[in-house]
């Protein structure tokens, strides 16, 4: 098969896209005929070097990536063969080998895909539409509220902007440059603004007259959440989930009676009921067409190119690799 190794830390050129043996699924594991690999920020950060939340830095050589769709292709041992051929999507947890023609995972991590989601869609749910489900579970939007989505043309900020308007609330979307913009407004954002404008604060206020926002997603952090915090009401929720800029700082974003709540693992599955019923969730929210992710596909020989773009912010939602 061909696969995506790392032998050094550093750079994305340091991606190597190569022929390597194919793997073997060991007793209680399937094998999975890649055709969608999720790519995500923290793919980067490990090929960069830096451990992130996992316990350890990925011993080397390694094949990145843990989330991975397409058709079970060969059983292990005490797997049922009603696996073989089914169109399947897994997390892999921690465990690395997603940028790969086959993969192989713990047959308890499988999820068959609905007919009408296709493999970069699934991957896109497995991964980032169940962290968006588990973030609305910490603050419910609702139809009084105002929502401000910094990013909102991330992975992540697209099914926030897409969940809000679904409930019913007015929703707020900043994106950087008018061809994301277009795509915020395209997920039903009522007002979709560029952060990169000076005057976007002011144009969320003239736009809501005497409402004050009551919830901020943000997964950004930096000089856009101070701002979009600075927005919020008396009682106004921050939702916190991520620094992809850099955090706030004591002091300097909180201006307002708010609410600063960070999203983490273990309390984010405590209220979901756990990681595989957030994963379940988030694939039927799809196929019943109330999320749809937005996804920017690259192949799997270009993962070098997927990760400058990710860092560099040159894409819209989920990015996904195709062999």
């Amino acid at each position: 098969m061909h696969a995506v190794r790392l032998y050094a830390f550093g750079p994305a050129e340091n991606l190597t896209y190569e022929r390597t043996e194919d793997p073997v699924p060991g007793p209680g594991q399937v094998r999975i005929a890649v055709a969608a690999a999720g790519v995500h920020l923290l793919d980067a950060a490990l090929r960069a070097g830096h451990q992130g939340p996992l316990p350890e830095r990925p011993a080397l050589p390694t094949v990145p990536g843990r989330e991975v769709a397409g058709v079970v292709d060969a059983l292990g041992d005490g797997v049922e063969r009603l696996w073989l051929g089914r169109r399947v999507v897994a997390h892999l947890g921690f465990a690395p080998g997603g940028y790969a023609e086959l993969a192989v995972t713990g047959v308890d991590r499988v999820h068959e895909i609905p007919r009408n989601l296709d493999f970069a869609e699934a991957v896109a749910m497995i991964g980032t539409g169940r962290t968006a489900l588990g973030i609305v579970g910490f603050a419910e939007p609702g139809p009084d509220d105002v929502v401000v989505v910094p990013a909102a043309a991330g992975g992540i900020g697209t099914l926030l902007v897409q969940y809000a308007k679904n409930a019913g609330a007015t929703v707020v979307g900043l994106a950087g440059g008018a061809a994301k913009t277009a795509r915020v407004r395209a997920a039903g954002a009522d007002l979709a603004l560029d952060y990169t404008d000076p005057a976007w604060p002011a144009k969320v206020r003239a736009h809501l007259g005497e409402r004050d926002a009551t919830l901020v997603y943000d997964g950004v952090g930096g000089e856009v959440a101070r701002q979009a915090v600075a927005l919020l009401g008396p009682g106004g929720r921050h939702l916190v989930f991520g620094w992809s800029a850099e955090g706030i700082g004591e002091g300097q974003g909180h201006v307002v009676q708010g609410v600063s709540e960070s999203v983490l693992g273990p309390e984010m599955l405590r209220r979901a009921g756990g990681l595989r019923a957030l994963e379940l969730r988030a694939l039927a929210e799809a196929a019943h067409g109330r999320l749809r992710p937005a996804v920017t596909r690259f192949p799997l020989a270009q993962a070098a190119a997927a990760h400058r773009a990710l860092e560099n912010r040159g894409t819209t939602g989920k990015v996904v690799l195709e062999p």
